[in-house]
């Protein structure tokens, strides 16, 4: 059995509302991937997107002292609800639970697809992907966002960025640092960085919006992305 992890960032979930357009361009292509590979399995990590930053913006505003955990939990029950359109839409491939703690030994694998959520407060729902793949035996993660690849500086802020097509774990890891903030908006969380250089796992960061480049990093061709790894 081959098993691929896809962290499904909640920015093309539901970038200021649902994407449907998306969802059903990614469902159309997954099932035909899923056709083609009869022995593959598919892990669908949500993040919480839109919805995440609003509520905890929202608190913010109200209280800028709020502690970082109520935050957190701000932006994991967005994850659920992001998990359980997911669950949804790939209903008649997912016959499993929403996981929301890879750890809990009653999580079952039965389908062709599992669906998971945030799970607690500390770091994102990257970090849950890399203990899934742990758990089922993967060794790649691909993680969709909004971005076409990582690059040396936000690009957004620094005209003299430079986008980047392979990055080591120990550089990748001296950008991004080593603490998580609620809302932080990095390319790969630095908890989730530090599990998976620990684990060995390479990670492609790609825009999950380009649903063709999506099919060519699950059939190991040539696609636009950056690849982090040892």
């Amino acid at each position: 059995m081959k098993l691929t992890v896809l962290s499904v960032g909640g920015s093309i979930i539901s970038p200021d509302k649902v994407d449907y357009s998306f969802l059903s361009s990614f469902k159309a292509m997954i099932a035909s991937h899923l056709e083609a590979n009869p022995e593959e399995k598919l892990v669908f990590v949500a993040g919480g997107g839109a919805p995440a930053r609003v509520y905890q913006d929202a608190l913010r505003r109200i209280n800028p002292d709020a502690p970082t955990a109520l935050q957190d939990w701000l932006g994991i029950k967005a994850t659920h609800m992001n998990a359980m359109l997911l669950k949804a839409v790939f209903n008649e491939y997912c016959s499993d639970d929403v996981v929301t703690d890879p750890t809990d030994p009653a999580v079952t694998f039965s389908g062709r697809i599992l669906v998971a959520g945030g799970w607690k407060p500390g770091f994102s729902t990257d970090t849950d992907a890399v203990y899934l793949a742990r758990r089922f035996g993967g060794k790649k993660v691909i993680n969709l966002s909004n971005i076409k690849k990582v690059y040396t500086d936000d690009p957004r802020k620094n005209p003299d960025a430079k986008p980047i097509d392979h990055i080591s774990w120990k550089d990748f890891r001296a950008m991004v640092g080593d603490e998580w903030n609620p809302g932080l908006n990095a390319p790969f969380d630095p908890i989730a960085s530090r599990l998976a250089e620990e684990s060995g796992m390479t990670v492609i960061a790609a825009d999950g919006r380009n649903i063709d480049n999506t099919r060519a990093i699950l059939e190991e061709r040539p696609f636009e992305g950056t690849i982090i790894s040892l």
